[in-house]
């Protein structure tokens, strides 16, 4: 097979360590790594212990080094490693070194890309690798395993595959209708199997769906008034006290956020200065950033104080219809809480305070109907930030309010993913209506030919210049 310019970097991370490694893959990786070592061969997957020599025979290290013939290696080039001690100053002059011999610096994902070109990974699998080393949870470092495993490329590429072999068979269909008395369009067949497709599509996107919340987490964010409790709320979640609390009205002045993981669910959890009306400039640009990260949240928790704001959806409407945030206005049931705090001070019964709230609602129907927010009442999560009770609860509504349902067979999975999935369903269902509606064989393979095409940008069997560059660029320089 050909071989690209042979590329150099360093592969592990930055700082001191035992071990630090720089790989290179290319035409040249073989000739380099005996010049470097001074060896006369190096036989293929074997660790050889030895000196790295700079120009003049000055030893720079000493280490292992090991070679892997191409094709067999990470790339499907010749691959070598040299694996020395740990110190970016030794790091750096044995890189330079390779440079001086002919490598140059790799680039972004130049080693994952040149797998994925000579076939020894796909998109998926490339990506994968990105996702693995940047997991922050058991779970996400998991799941990306499984997908650099290949777990979920085999879904996706059987998928394909039923949809290829039904569009053969609906052209086979309409090449032979004049022959035969049988009308395969309407034999029942194509149908059945286009249900079964679109069956698996709902399954794996529903995978993908809870791959894509691990990997990404969800922004949420805390709103309501001063001292409602949201940044006791926030050191309650974080289990430490990142925010300054007091009982001083506008103390917390700007947005906090805080990366955090509850009940397996990543949550990049924001803290907002309290909504109201002040002639505080500082304050002023506090509650403007507030409205900002409050538009921008995927879910919206609203503190208030159980003992002191009796109605909580009219206090949302105040809140956020006076202040313009827009927020508000958009698919709001889906994406607000209730958070009743100090729950520890109720003088009455949360079954007595459910029924009063309700009360209200059903006096306030315009309320409750214009927002579509009656059925929030249900919701209400009661906690005490003093005492910590409710915050457990807490964090099982926040996640079946988000549909984070993660099991074992969990897959990482990114937004083209889904967005390429969801494609795919649409032309698959098209294909469903043009069979059962206008009995159009032509059709009917056409939409599961751009449905089939769909997939294949997943796994990069179907993508553009620009996707991959984009793709690998985010990846770190030895990888």
């Amino acid at each position: 097979m050909t071989q690209l310019p042979t590329i150099s970097a360093i592969a592990t991370p930055t700082g001191q360590g035992g071990v630090g490694i720089i790989r290179l893959s290319g035409g040249k990786a073989y000739d380099i790594g005996l010049a470097i070592t001074g060896k006369n061969s190096l036989k293929p997957r074997h660790a050889h212990f030895v000196k790295f020599y700079g120009e003049g025979s000055t030893v720079i290290d000493e280490g292992v080094v090991i070679y892997f013939n191409a094709p067999h290696s990470f790339t499907g080039e010749d691959v070598v490693e040299l694996q020395g001690h740990g110190g970016m100053v030794l790091q750096n002059l044995l890189l330079a070194r390779t440079f001086e011999l002919g490598a140059r610096q790799a680039a972004a994902g130049e080693f994952s890309m040149r797998a994925f070109d000579n076939d020894k990974l796909d998109l998926v699998q490339a990506e994968a690798i990105s996702d693995a080393i940047s997991a922050t949870t058991a779970a996400e470092a998991m799941s990306a395993i499984r997908s650099l495993s290949g777990e979920f490329s085999a879904l996706i590429n059987d998928l394909q595959d039923d949809i290829i072999n039904l569009r053969l068979y609906v052209e086979a269909s309409i090449d032979f209708s004049d022959e035969e008395d049988v009308d395969f369009l309407s034999d029942g067949v194509i149908l059945k199997r286009l249900n079964d497709i679109l069956q698996v599509m709902d399954a794996i996107l529903a995978t993908a769906k809870q791959g894509q919340i691990l990997k990404d987490g969800v922004h949420v964010v805390l709103a309501g008034k001063p001292n409602a409790g949201k940044s006791s709320l926030l050191n309650r979640l974080a289990k430490t006290d990142r925010a300054i609390v007091t009982d001083i009205a506008g103390t917390t002045r700007d947005t906090l956020e805080e990366t955090l993981v509850l009940n397996g669910l990543k949550i990049h959890l924001t803290d907002t200065a309290g909504l109201r009306d002040t002639k505080d400039k500082v304050e002023k640009i506090g509650i403007d950033r507030a409205k900002a990260a409050i538009n921008q949240a995927d879910i919206l928790i609203l503190v208030y104080d159980v003992c002191t704001d009796e109605d909580p959806i009219r206090l949302a409407v105040e809140l956020f219809a006076n202040h313009d945030v827009l927020y508000f206005q958009e698919n709001i049931a889906h994406r607000l809480m209730l958070v009743a705090n100090k729950c520890d001070l109720l003088d009455v019964s949360r079954e007595t305070k459910q029924k009063d709230l309700t009360g209200l609602l059903n006096a306030n129907l315009e309320w409750s109907n214009e927002l579509n927010i009656v059925d929030l009442t249900d919701d209400i999560v009661y906690v005490s930030c003093e005492t910590g009770e409710g915050i457990d609860g807490l964090s099982q509504s926040l996640c079946q309010k988000v549909g984070f349902y993660p099991s074992e067979n969990s897959l990482i999975a990114r937004t083209r993913h889904l967005d390429a999935i969801s494609r795919a369903k649409f032309y698959a269902d098209e294909a469903k209506t043009q069979l059962t509606v206008f009995h159009a064989g032509e059709l009917v393979a056409e939409s599961l030919r751009l449905s089939a095409q769909s997939l294949g940008e997943i796994t990069g069997q179907v993508s553009s210049d620009e996707l991959l560059g984009k793709i690998f660029s985010s990846f770190c320089i030895g990888k």
